[in-house]
């Protein structure tokens, strides 16, 4: 789930991109699981089932992932995913209760279902989603038939990005979490895997949900924060590794209060009330130095269509037919966008310019 900044970050630091062709020839670093999550939820049937092949297995992210990074690449940005390694020891406590609001989510969806309340079952079911390791490996293979690069982080993801932006090798992060933030990436795309019109939940309404630029410089600025403030802020908050947060603190008193104090060790005591037991050095420093790999390359290849016909036709029963009519768009952006300008990343950026 992460820190939720929402609150704290102003509209006047934002950018809202209307047109993607902004983003055109950036090299784009999307967090993996965020985004294959975003798929499992969203790409869905009316009763919350997901999309399944003819043996029963999960696809509704293998077809997020196929047709998403399609139009992205159709808009001329070079893009490339990062997934997560093993989590640390911090997180432990998060993800066993993900877990249990997955199981609680599942229970209430065969209920939901049995009672016929096909509103509540979709949520349910999405909130119930799940990554296995067959299917995060599957989607890896996809990307890897569709020429598009993917790095495996050691540890976080999002911590792989944000160093990514930081070394100068990738433009922006995109994911819809804010730990990019804290883990230093200069800029933060968010809503770039779910642009589009989304249905409001519980609502027969619809938004247009647009991609957003968000960029840590500006927003340190805006705040009289410094980056190792604002991690203070995000842990008084809670994060994945202090999910409860602090007692009676929101967004603006956690502010207030790292602003007056100039860090959290200096907060009095008294102030932070919790009910779990936090090292806060432990975390602040986690977010300052996570562990990630400088053993990676970006190189973005011709798509090869008959692997694709093979990943998603043959294994997976999608429609030849679509298929094959978005791998000719896969392969006529690549040769439009990225064929022939595959420069040395210090050579690409002297070109265009991470700005």
């Amino acid at each position: 789930m992460g820190v939720n900044l929402k609150d704290l970050i102003p509209q006047e630091v934002k950018t809202v991109i209307d047109d993607l062709k902004l983003l055109r020839g950036k090299i784009i670093v999307i967090d993996g699981y965020n985004a294959l999550y975003q798929f499992l939820a969203a790409i869905r049937g009316p009763d919350g089932s997901p999309l399944m092949d003819s043996s029963g297995r999960v696809t509704s992210h293998l077809s997020g992932l196929f047709y998403r990074s399609i139009n992205l690449v159709e808009e001329g940005l070079k893009i490339a995913y990062v997934f997560d390694g093993t989590p640390p020891d911090l997180k432990m406590k998060e993800i066993e209760k993900r877990k249990s609001i997955r199981e609680e989510a599942a229970k209430k969806y065969e209920e939901a279902v049995k009672e016929g309340d096909l509103e509540a079952a979709r949520r349910y079911a999405m909130m119930a989603s799940k990554l296995s390791p067959d299917m995060v490996d599957e989607a890896k293979r996809l990307l890897d038939a569709m020429g598009i690069p993917w790095v495996q982080a050691p540890a976080e993801g999002e911590a792989q990005a944000a160093f990514m932006v930081r070394r100068g090798d990738a433009y922006a992060s995109a994911s819809q979490d804010y730990d990019s933030l804290l883990f230093g990436s200069l800029r933060l795309i968010r809503n770039l895997t779910i642009s589009g019109k989304r249905k409001l939940p519980r609502k027969d309404a619809y938004v247009e949900v647009k991609p957003e630029l968000i960029e840590l410089n500006k927003l340190l600025e805006k705040l009289g924060l410094t980056r190792e403030q604002l991690i203070d802020v995000g842990i008084l908050l809670g994060t994945d590794y202090n999910p409860e947060g602090f007692e009676g603190i929101g967004p603006k008193t956690a502010l207030t209060l790292v602003k007056s104090y100039g860090s959290i060790e200096k907060i009095p005591r008294g102030y932070l009330k919790t009910r779990e037991e936090v090292d806060l050095q432990k975390i602040k420093n986690y977010f300052l130095h996570p562990p990630v790999t400088t053993e990676y390359k970006l190189e973005w290849r011709e798509p090869d269509p008959k692997m694709i016909v093979e990943i998603l036709v043959k294994d997976h029963d999608f429609n030849e037919e679509r298929v094959k009519n978005a791998v000719d768009r896969l392969v006529r952006a690549y040769r439009e966008y990225i064929k022939g300008r595959q420069l040395g990343l210090d050579q690409w950026f002297k070109k265009t310019g991470p700005s």
